[in-house]
């Protein structure tokens, strides 16, 4: 008896029920489930950390476009990213509104143009792929819509300045689909969770014949054992003793960090809490831990502090606002004091926050309305690298640590990274792990070490493997002391970067506009 006449093989394959499945995708039933899906997707992600939500959300959005129209594609598209996106980054609500005191209704505005913008890539996935397969089935599920989702996710990665928050790739941190982090990047993660998504779907839908469900399913196994096995590959290796290390986590609010009445005593804790651990070879703080120009405060502050680490045999890194005196520009600083003394500017600064992209009216109307902002400069992109005990560090601030190919560019040199951060901004809410989680992705990534200082959390050191050593507890203050380990070496990723995958989405699409003409998978054909 031969495997696609088995009867029992059969009832085990047999898929959804195809009339169930057809009256929940019409209408607005269809709609409104693409919405919930949206909303769930968020599960994924840390502090959730649900992964297994990040295939089963995308394959529920691949089931609901069968059988509808390109204009209805993109309509269920743009409902699944509008939700993920409401549920997932509700949190600029405390930034722009609670600590930045913006207007209600111009922090709704602000927020709801990002979302409608975040949800047209999602969108425009649903329409293409459609479009370019017009029948359901295989070649639309496992070949165009991975494609098109994973290329779009790294367009919004970067285009307009990019906001890459939320990208299914990051909420696979602790799954077997991590292995591919070293190799592709996070969009290469994300193109495998968009191909299990594709797989788990004609493993489950109709009229699908048994043999095409058993090739899924065996694909599907095959691309978690690819996983799991890479998952466990070490492409770095130590290059030096370990260093102590300590990290501060001031937990300054965000409401009185710039207050002149707290300045002083922000000063003096940093100051007290240093002084405790000057057995640290490095001790970090963290991002404009100093509410006030490097130059304001050297004489006071900062040159005695450095002479003094000095004496210790330690070294600084201080989360400082630096400015140019013959042209008056401000950037958002890391200094290093007390050894190869040296200075990192953030080059990927924060729209809306730390610039304004605007006309000269627009920014006096927005001044007008008092709303605290910082006009920085983007620091040059070939700065060199600070140095801590003769090693190179990959030094990013905030927001830079989501841009996987900028933090790159230190490499190979960089024996570790750091990165210092401010998410006070964001209250105590899920933007924290979600930051923390964009992170491990680096140190996974890049295969280094990566202490991470913030204000308010999550403080942590984080292991080559992305893995956490030991953290802080968030919106507490205290001092994180461990050690960091040296590393060199290069993973695949450091030396193709996206090239590969983006090479590798468009080759699928060009095999999806063959498959087009061809009949193989189809639903319609068992």
């Amino acid at each position: 008896m031969s495997a696609a006449s088995a009867p029992g093989a059969r009832r085990l394959f047999s898929g959804i029920p195809s009339a169930a499945g057809e009256r929940l995708r019409a209408g607005l039933t269809g709609d409104g489930l693409a919405l919930f899906a949206g909303a769930l997707t968020v599960l994924a992600f840390a502090p959730f950390n649900l992964y297994p939500f990040a295939i089963i959300t995308p394959a529920a959005l691949f089931w609901l476009l069968d059988g509808v129209s390109v204009g209805r594609a993109w309509w269920r598209g743009f409902l699944f990213g509008l939700s993920e996106f409401a549920c997932g980054v509700y949190w600029l609500y405390i930034s722009i509104h609670v600590i930045a005191s913006a207007p209600l209704w111009l922090t709704f505005l602000i927020m709801a143009a990002l979302m409608v913008f975040m949800a047209v890539y999602s969108a425009l996935a649903c329409a293409l792929g459609v479009w370019l397969m017009p029948r359901a089935g295989l070649w639309r599920w496992i070949v165009a819509l991975p494609a098109l989702w994973t290329l779009l996710e790294w367009l919004r990665g970067w285009l307009l300045t990019g906001f890459p928050w939320l990208s299914l790739g990051y909420s696979q941190i602790g799954s077997f689909l991590k292995g591919y982090a070293p190799v592709l990047g996070v969009y290469g993660v994300t193109l495998a969770v968009m191909l299990s998504a594709g797989l788990m779907l004609s493993v489950l839908a109709p009229k699908v014949n048994l043999r095409s469900r058993l090739v899924s399913l065996s694909i599907l196994a095959v691309l978690w054992i690819i996983g799991g096995v890479l998952a466990s590959v070490s492409w770095t290796h130590p290059s030096g003793k370990p260093l102590r290390v300590s990290l501060i986590q001031g937990n300054i609010p965000s409401t009185i960090k710039w207050d002149p009445q707290s300045f002083q005593p922000t000063l003096d804790l940093y100051r007290k809490m240093t002084e405790e651990h000057w057995n640290s070879r490095l001790i970090v703080w963290p991002e404009s831990a100093v509410p006030d120009y490097a130059d304001e405060v050297w004489d006071d502050f900062l040159e005695p502090l450095e002479k003094e680490a000095r004496a210790h045999g330690a070294e600084l890194f201080i989360g400082v606002p630096t400015e140019d005196p013959a042209t008056g520009a401000a950037y958002n600083s890391v200094i290093s004091l007390g050894g190869h003394d040296g200075v990192y500017s953030k080059r990927h600064l924060v729209p809306l926050s730390e610039y304004f992209p605007l006309p000269t009216w627009a920014r006096r109307w927005l001044q007008s309305m008092n709303l605290p902002y910082s006009s920085f400069t983007p620091g040059a992109v070939n700065q060199p690298l600070l140095q801590v005990a003769g090693y190179a560090v990959g030094t990013s601030i905030c927001y830079e640590d989501a841009y996987g190919n900028e933090i790159m560019q230190a490499l190979p040199q960089a024996a570790f990274l750091v990165n210092v951060s401010d998410d006070g901004w964001f209250g105590d809410s899920i933007a924290l792990p979600q930051h923390f989680e964009i992170a491990r992705m680096r140190a996974l990534e890049t295969g280094r070490y990566l202490l991470r200082d913030t204000n308010t959390g999550i403080t942590a050191i984080v292991n080559n493997q992305g893995a956490v050593v030991k953290s802080l507890p968030r919106s507490t203050r205290g001092v994180l002391t461990g050690v960091v380990v040296p590393y060199a070496g290069g993973t695949p990723y450091q030396y193709i970067g996206n090239a590969a995958v983006v090479l590798g989405c468009l080759l699928l699409l060009f095999a999806a506009g063959l498959g087009r003409k061809w009949s193989f998978g189809n639903s319609q054909h068992e």
